[in-house]
């Protein structure tokens, strides 16, 4: 309709030439015509009146019906007044929504994406429910989760803790959350607990190849914070550090747990027993120098795969020597981390956790619950059998109702309905950082400053 209605305006547009050759020819016969006036009677002046008004009256049917196309081919050319409008009003908010993107762009920082952190929880018989409480209260959809009873507890306990998992429309929807089947012994006392945390680490690095950081908790573990605040103060850290005490200061540990030799039968036998000590001891090792610190750490993903992947021989050659050593776990990745090249640098003197020495039964114990939660660390732990504290941890620091799974800014749900507010499932990247970030990066901010970081990193005492 477009291209006749173009063609039309330029036929319009070259018949004036044409006209113009008339009116010269007009005007020759009209000045014929004005010589013949004089001689000329006077209805020959009449019929000159009438043909040049019928020209005119012609003149103007032309224009009346080139006027009357015009507008009929417009009219058909485009849509009705409002679907005109319709598309005129959408452009508008398209544009208007633009503007609005582009502005909060503007305004909005541009945050580093969430890392994601790999968790292990271990209990043992009859810990059943404080592992389903923790894994509540630490719970994201970013995270990895494998949950481990060692074979202290029976098999039914087991499938208790599978069932729990697979009931949970959550954690099945979402399928970041697993049950070791084929458990391990992991005594303390022993070096059995190494093996179990490598077993469990690398079971992690087959599940995802995604997250950043290695967590390994216990039943009597319990966090200070939110997984949102978490997230959000690890996404400025660089993914290489490692948290975790160590000190090169072995004093009274030498005669009474390096030297010593053990035997720790959890790494052999399929029943539960106690390790024994030999009569002999043995010289510290030279080709390396032993740390010592906590069992409780944080690891970057680079560390572990260090441990159990890497091509250097050192990680294994730790791991033999600590075999027959007591409570060789406070041990070995310091050890690794600091007699290494790659990581040595990388280590913050600081596990992130508060220990828990009391009872939450009097005035002193409320005070030591206050200067733990100031204190900025991520988890307290040494919560054995003392649900008041993780009661009131529950109520005033993280806000969880009982029962359900810490909210977070991916949880879209009505928070006042009585159905869990994270049964509507948002962006995963959304966090929505509370009072806990505010105490962690405090906390960061003095472990991270030159002085502090770089005097505390693997010295030699």
């Amino acid at each position: 309709m477009t291209y006749i209605f173009y063609q039309f305006q330029l036929h319009i547009i070259t018949n004036p030439l044409k006209q113009e050759n008339r009116k010269q020819k007009n005007k020759s016969k009209m000045q014929q015509i004005g010589n013949e006036v004089a001689n000329t009677p006077t209805t020959t002046v009449t019929t000159a009146k009438n043909e040049s008004s019928k020209r005119r009256s012609l003149y103007c049917l032309l224009s009346i019906i080139s006027v009357s196309l015009i507008f009929i081919l417009s009219y058909s050319s485009f849509p009705s007044s409002s679907s005109s409008f319709s598309i005129l009003n959408h452009s508008r908010k398209q544009k208007s929504q633009i503007q609005i993107q582009s502005l909060v762009s503007k305004l909005k920082p541009n945050a580093p994406p969430l890392p994601s952190v790999a968790y292990v929880i271990t209990g043992s018989n009859g810990e059943n429910d404080r592992i389903f409480r923790l894994l509540k209260s630490i719970y994201h959809p970013k995270n990895q989760y494998l949950l481990h009873l060692d074979l202290t507890a029976p098999q039914s306990q087991r499938e208790q803790l599978v069932n729990f998992v697979q009931s949970n429309p959550i954690f099945n929807s979402l399928q970041n959350v697993n049950v070791v089947g084929n458990p391990d012994f992991s005594n303390p006392k022993g070096s059995s607990s190494v093996s179990s945390i490598l077993h469990t680490a690398s079971l992690l690095l087959r599940f995802s190849s995604n997250w950043d950081w290695f967590i390994n908790l216990s039943s009597s573990d319990y966090p200070l914070i939110s997984q949102d605040d978490l997230l959000h103060i690890l996404s400025f850290v660089p993914k290489d550090l490692n948290f975790l005490n160590h000190s090169s200061y072995i004093g009274w540990k030498e005669a009474w747990r390096i030297k010593k030799i053990v035997v720790d039968q959890g790494l052999f036998l399929t029943e539960n027993s106690d390790i024994f000590y030999a009569t002999q001891k043995r010289e510290l090792p030279k080709a390396y120098r032993l740390f010592t610190g906590s069992a409780s750490t944080i690891l970057s993903r680079k560390l572990v795969e260090h441990c159990i992947v890497g091509s250097e021989n050192l990680p294994r050659t730790v791991l033999m020597y600590l075999s027959n050593t007591p409570s060789s776990q406070v041990n070995y990745f310091q050890t690794v981390a600091c007699n290494s090249r790659e990581f040595s640098k990388t280590i913050v003197n600081h596990n992130l956790r508060w220990q828990w020495h009391s009872s939450l039964n009097g005035s002193n114990d409320a005070n030591e619950l206050d200067e733990m939660i100031d204190s900025g660390a991520v988890f307290g732990t040494g919560f054995i059998l003392d649900e008041s504290v993780l009661d009131h941890i529950d109520q005033e620091v993280l806000k969880r109702p009982p029962g359900r799974i810490l909210s977070g800014g991916w949880c879209l749900g009505d928070y006042h309905s009585y159905n869990d507010p994270c049964m509507v499932k948002g962006s995963v990247d959304i966090v929505r950082p509370g009072p806990g970030s505010t105490r962690l990066e405090k906390l960061l901010v003095r472990l991270l400053s030159s002085q502090t970081f770089q005097s505390s990193q693997c010295m030699v005492e």
